[in-house]
C-alpha cells in the first residue's frame, strides 16, 4: 500500500519558503484554497475511507484514513514548513510521537537523555523501552558528559531545551556535532517553546518533536503530537511506523491543531512577553528562592537562549522555588485566581503546578533532585491574559502562601503565650 506523500512535502506556491516570514507562512502553509468551492478554509475530512475506480486504484490520494487524511497531510505541510524541514508526522499525541521514534530503534540500542526530562517521557524510557531491549542513560550535564557516555551501541540523543520543568537549556548544535561525528541521531523536544520560537533542526538536529497538545494548537482542546525532520530515510521508516503502529490523530484534531498554528506567532510573543514580567516580578521578592527562566539575563544559560532563541525570546514557561517549602507550593496553587491549578500548558489560559506532586510524581524523588525538581518548586504556563495581571495574581497568592502563616503562626503563639 502506498503512503500520501512518499516525497518531499513541498510548502504550497501561496508562501514558498524560506521567502516568507514565519506569520505568513503560519497562515497560509498546508492552507490550498480548496480548487472545487474556492473555500479559504480546508473542509473537515471524516471518511475513514476512500472509494477507488478500480482495484488497487484509489480516486485520488487517499486510500484508508489510518495511513493519510486530508486534515493530517496539511497540518504536518504546515509543520514541515514552520520548522524548516521538508516532512513532518502527527501522532495521537506527543507520548505516541515519542514511542514512535523509540519503535524505530533496534533491541540493544542505547539512548542517551538529559535527566529534566517530561515525566511521561522519563516514564516511556524507564517503562516501556527498557521492555523492548533498548538501554537509557540519564545525565544532568549532558554538553560536559555525551563523549564519555557514548557506547557502540549508542543510537539516539534526546533532548529537552529548554527542559521541564528546570528550564535548562542545551547547546544544540554544541551536542549535534559530537553525535554526528559517531553516527548518532540527535532528537530535540521543543515543546515549550514551539517552532515560532526555537527551530532544532537549523542548529543540527535531526528530529524535533511537539506535544501539539500545548502551543501549537494552544487552546486546550486537542491532544496530539508530531514530528519534523529533513532525511528521507527517516520519512520512509517512521511514516511505515506511524501507519502500522497507528497512533495517529483524528481528522477533526487536525483540523483544530492546524487552526490553531494559524495564531502561534501571536500567541507565542504574548506568552513571552508575559513570561517575562512575571519571572522579573518574582526574582524581586523576598519569599522566593529561585527563578529559572530562559529569558532573564541571570539564567545561567543565557547566552544559549540569545543563540538558539528567536530574539532571544524566554518562552512562556517558568518555575521557581518558594521559600516555605512543599507546603508553600502547594498554597500559592490554592491561592492563585487567574492561574489555574491544573497539569498541562502553552493554552491561551494560564496554569500552575507543582511538578514533584502532579507531572512528575512518577519519577523517583532523588532522581528528580538531581534533575532539580524539588518539592517546593512551582511551574508556572503563563497565557496571554493581561501581563500586569498575571503578575498581580502570582505576587498575592505568594503573600498569602509564604507570609500568611507567619502572619497566623505568631499570632497563635502570641494568644498561647498571653493566655498562659
Amino acid at each position: 500500500m502506498s503512503l500520501p506523500g512518499d516525497h518531499p512535502i513541498e510548502t504550497p506556491p501561496r508562501a514558498p519558503s524560506p521567502v516568507h516570514r514565519f506569520g505568513t507562512l503560519a497562515v497560509h502553509a498546508g492552507s490550498p484554497i480548496d480548487p472545487t468551492t474556492g473555500a479559504v478554509i480546508e473542509p473537515i475530512s471524516l471518511s475513514t475511507t476512500y472509494a477507488q475506480s478500480s482495484v488497487g486504484k484509489p480516486i485520488g490520494e487517499y486510500e484508508y484514513t489510518r495511513s493519510s487524511n486530508p486534515n493530517r497531510l496539511n497540518f504536518e505541510r504546515a509543520i514541515a514548513a514552520l520548522e524548516r524541514g521538508r516532512y513532518a508526522l502527527a501522532y495521537a499525541s506527543g507520548s505516541a510521537a515519542t514511542a514512535n521514534i523509540l519503535q524505530s530503534l533496534a533491541a540493544g540500542s542505547h539512548v542517551i537523555s538529559v535527566s529534566d526530562v517530561y515525566g511521561g517521557t522519563h516514564r516511556y524510557f524507564t517503562k516501556v523501552a527498557s521492555a523492548h531491549g533498548v538501554r537509557v542513560t540519564f545525565t544532568p550535564s549532558i554538553e560536559l558528559d555525551i563523549e564519555e557516555l557514548i557506547t557502540p551501541e549508542t543510537k539516539l540523543i534526546w533532548i529537552e531545551s529548554p527542559s521541564n520543568p528546570t528550564l535548562s537549556l542545551v547547546d544544540i548544535r554544541a551536542v549535534a556535532d559530537i553525535a554526528h561525528r559517531s553516527g548518532i541521531m540527535v532528537v530535540v523536544d521543543n515543546t515549550f517553546l514551539s517552532p515560532y520560537i526555537q527551530n532544532p533542526l537549523e542548529h543540527g538536529a535531526d528530529i524535533v518533536v511537539h506535544s501539539v497538545t500545548k502551543y501549537i494548537n494552544g487552546h486546550s482542546d486537542v491532544l496530539m503530537g508530531v514530528a519534523a525532520f529533513n532525511s528521507e530515510e527517516l520519512w520512509t521508516r517512521l511514516s511505515f511506523l506511524q501507519n502500522a503502529i497507528g497512533a495517529v490523530p483524528s481528522a477533526f484534531d487536525c483540523w483544530l491543531a492546524h487552526r490553531g498554528v494559524k495564531t502561534l506567532h501571536l500567541r507565542a510573543k504574548e506568552a513571552s512577553r508575559n513570561g517575562l514580567m512575571v519571572a522579573e516580578a518574582l526574582s524581586r521578592s523576598p519569599n522566593v528562592q529561585a527563578v529559572n527562566y530562559p529569558g532573564l539575563p541571570s539564567h545561567k544559560q543565557r547566552k544559549i537562549a540569545l543563540k538558539q532563541h528567536r530574539d532571544g525570546l524566554g518562552g512562556g514557561m517558568l518555575s521557581f522555588r518558594l521559600k516555605g517549602g512543599q507546603e508553600a507550593a502547594e498554597r500559592f496553587c490554592q491561592e492563585t485566581q487567574i492561574f489555574t491549578l491544573a497539569e498541562s500548558l502553552g493554552g491561551v489560559e494560564s496554569l500552575c503546578e507543582v511538578p514533584s506532586s502532579m507531572t512528575h510524581s512518577g519519577i523517583p524523588k532523588e532522581q528528580r533532585e538531581v534533575a532539580g525538581v524539588f518539592d517546593d518548586l512551582v511551574r508556572l504556563s503563563c497565557g496571554v491574559e493581561d501581563g500586569n495581571d498575571l503578575v498581580a495574581d502570582a505576587l498575592q497568592a505568594i503573600e498569602k502562601a509564604v507570609v500568611g502563616p507567619k502572619i497566623t503562626n505568631g499570632l497563635a503563639s502570641g494568644l498561647a503565650n498571653g493566655h498562659a
